[in-house]
């Protein structure tokens, strides 16, 4: 469990990428101001089994490009493997509400209510000189292709995400969003 305590300790808090967003902006390329809160919540999950030595966090995401606001939450488990950390996704608990969902809004679940995502492949994250690495390639649909990739370290937060509809990306940005702690 060293591992997952050492990977959560650089993954929880609170980050933005203020200082990445201004130089963005001086260079006069479009580019999303991004908050990101992680809350590990496996106090608001009920009857976890005795012998659970996973994380759940609740990921709260917020982007704002060009005036435009959008928030986003996700659920994941956090599992120390043998080769590194396990991020699996679970679906935003039944009854909340998938737009408004934040760690200070989430009510106590149970543990056996909880659902895997299917559309989401785990990513594994590897750790090399205190810096974590890792992600996944999910196909959301037969034509819509999610990539992940990121990496951890005191810095900060290197997170790139892209979607591709048909082999084109329609999300994504050139650069990693770099999240520093705020």
């Amino acid at each position: 469990m060293q591992n997952l305590e050492q990977f959560l300790r650089l993954l929880t808090g609170h980050f933005d990428n203020r200082e990445q967003f201004n130089q963005m902006q001086k260079a006069e390329k479009v580019y999303p101001l991004a908050e990101h809160v992680n809350t590990v919540c496996n106090d608001k999950i009920r009857n976890l089994p005795a012998d659970f030595r996973g994380k759940f966090l609740v990921e709260e995401s917020y982007y704002e490009t060009n005036g435009k606001k959008h928030a986003s939450a996700h659920l994941f488990l956090f599992t120390e493997e043998q080769d590194g950390v396990l991020l699996t996704s679970y679906e935003i608990p039944e009854g909340e509400d998938k737009n408004s969902f934040t760690y200070a809004s989430m009510e106590p679940v149970d543990y056996g209510d909880l659902k895997k995502s299917e559309k989401f492949t785990p990513a594994l994250y590897r750790e090399k000189d205190g810096v974590w690495e890792g992600g996944s390639t999910s196909q959301f649909t037969p034509v819509m292709k999610f990539r992940l990739w990121e990496r951890f370290s005191e810095a900060c937060l290197e997170v790139s995400e892209s979607i591709e509809v048909n082999g084109r990306r329609t999300f994504g940005y050139d650069d990693p969003i770099r999240y520093k702690r705020v």
